[in-house]
């Protein structure tokens, strides 16, 4: 890149460093660092909302699946749309009863505290596992664009997320957002114009040619359940695993949280809903004027990855400066939702784990562990990344299919004790293993598409969890009314 690049690049990341300095100053308790005070615009948080569910896969390899096929991916956002009316419905009354932490908090007052930890640390393994690929896909850009070797990108993309985020916390964090959503959103558009600038015929041989080839084929309405963008998997699938993924993973529950009410939490998602189905189609297209700007101007190197499409066409294409703000576009997206990561995974071990069991009430003692548990969940980020530098498959897919995993089980603990009064924690316990026997076999076991398995973990937790009462007693607890057992203790 040229110094004018790297000029661009650096200022960015300076910048954020800088914002989560200045929001960081001062003292900030537990409540300040995790929650933002609970005085977050609804704007903002709609905002943070999707670009926190807007990684790098985003930027890089939702265009891959246009470049090397068509336009069924948009089916999921779609059923996305229908997933975030059923939270807002659904769970979000839950976590504004009372003075909430965390999505496993609600768990824990209604099941017990076995129930909690065991969803937090099913929440913190594979948050860590799917945010690892997505580092590892930012790090590879960086690997593109400045020769470095892979180790060292990672490190770098880390190293930048892991700063802003232990100064500011989760402030930092959606301010942040606000500012790598606009960024990204630039820096995709700028790509595009580049794209179709670069095109003799300009719009008319871009649309005329990309239809030709089928790119802009949306529904697949076939009922094949090994296919994971069909209109079925997007309306049904795509809705479990929004509900799942929006409704009980703490990454997200954290925004909601630091609105200034429930009914502001319930708009920001919604609206977050219509955004992300635009911004899907925005980079879809991206991927289709690829497929038409390769055949003009092949690139220096063969693709052999859909995901590298993007890529290469950055470092080949883009004229000077234009380069820089589309890397630091995919830095943005990257760094958003790593560090919405860092904050709600330290949020979780700390108040989900360590507070519950060594009764620690010191909250300056308690900020100093949740900075230095952030730095920690940095390092095994970056251990993940390393480690997917080994795989063949399209990163978006196994990013997704990890979320599928494990936050459908989740959602079937969540609506065993929202929607139920007589299962207590040994039924709920039981219908939670079932939930991971059942997608470990799906996954495995199956041709399965990804898109199903939030909603086979779900239904199975739901469903064993739901029997199992009928052969472990309930505690008190699960006989008191639904109101009751889901309001939090003091």
């Amino acid at each position: 890149m040229s110094p004018i690049d790297v000029a661009v690049i650096v200022v960015y990341i300076l910048g954020c460093t800088a914002l989560g300095g200045w929001i960081g100053k001062g003292e900030q308790g537990l409540k300040g660092y995790f929650l933002g005070e609970r005085n977050m615009p609804a704007w903002a948080v709609m905002i943070s909302i999707v670009a926190t569910e807007t990684s790098t896969v985003t930027f890089l390899s939702v265009p891959g699946e246009a470049y090397k096929g068509d336009f069924l991916f948009l089916q999921l956002p779609m059923g996305y749309l229908v997933g975030r009316v059923i939270v807002s419905v659904l769970l979000l009354p839950s976590y504004f009863r009372g003075r909430i932490e965390t999505a496993y908090q609600v768990l824990g007052n209604r099941f017990g505290q076995e129930t909690r930890r065991t969803a937090s640390v099913l929440f913190l393994f594979t948050r860590s596992l799917a945010d690892g690929l997505r580092l590892f896909l930012a790090a590879k850009v960086l690997q593109f664009v400045s020769g470095w070797p892979i180790l060292y990108a990672i490190i770098a993309v880390e190293a930048a997320t892991i700063v802003y985020t232990y100064l500011g916390g989760l402030k930092a964090v959606i301010w942040a957002d606000v500012i790598q959503f606009t960024v990204y959103i630039l820096g995709a558009l700028v790509a595009l114009y580049v794209l179709v600038g670069g095109l003799p015929g300009g719009w008319d041989q871009l649309i005329e040619t990309a239809s030709a080839a089928g790119k802009f084929r949306v529904f697949d309405f076939s009922l094949d359940l090994t296919k994971p963008y069909t209109f079925w998997a997007g309306m049904f699938g795509g809705m479990i695993l929004n509900t799942a993924t929006h409704g009980a993973d703490q990454m997200m529950v954290q925004r909601y949280l630091a609105a200034r009410s429930q009914r502001q939490a319930a708009g920001a998602l919604i609206a977050s809903g219509f955004v992300v189905l635009a911004q899907f189609a925005l980079f879809l297209f991206i991927g289709a004027s690829l497929f038409v700007f390769f055949q003009v101007h092949p690139p220096s190197e063969p693709i052999l990855k859909p995901d590298d499409a993007f890529a290469r066409f950055v470092v080949d294409f883009l004229p000077v400066g234009v380069k820089g703000l589309v890397v630091a576009a995919i830095f943005a997206s990257a760094m958003g939702v790593l560090s919405g990561s860092l904050n709600a995974s330290a949020s979780t071990l700390v108040n989900d784990l360590y507070r519950p069991i060594s009764g620690d009430a010191d909250e300056r003692r308690l900020v100093r562990l949740s900075k230095l548990v952030t730095i920690v969940f940095g390092c095994v980020q970056a251990s993940v990344a390393w480690w997917a530098t080994g795989l063949t498959q399209s990163v978006v897919s196994n990013a997704l299919a990890i979320a599928s995993f494990a936050t459908g089980i989740l959602l079937g603990l969540f609506l065993l004790g929202i929607l139920t009064r007589r299962v207590g924690q040994p039924a709920a316990l039981v219908g939670m293993a079932a939930g991971v026997a059942a997608v470990s076999f799906a996954k495995f076991g199956t041709p399965l598409a990804w898109p199903w398995f939030a909603l086979t973990g779900s239904s199975t937790v739901f469903v064993v969890g739901l029997f199992a009462s009928l052969l472990l007693p309930a505690p008190d607890l699960a006989s008191a009314p639904v109101s009751e057992s889901l309001q939090p203790t003091s």
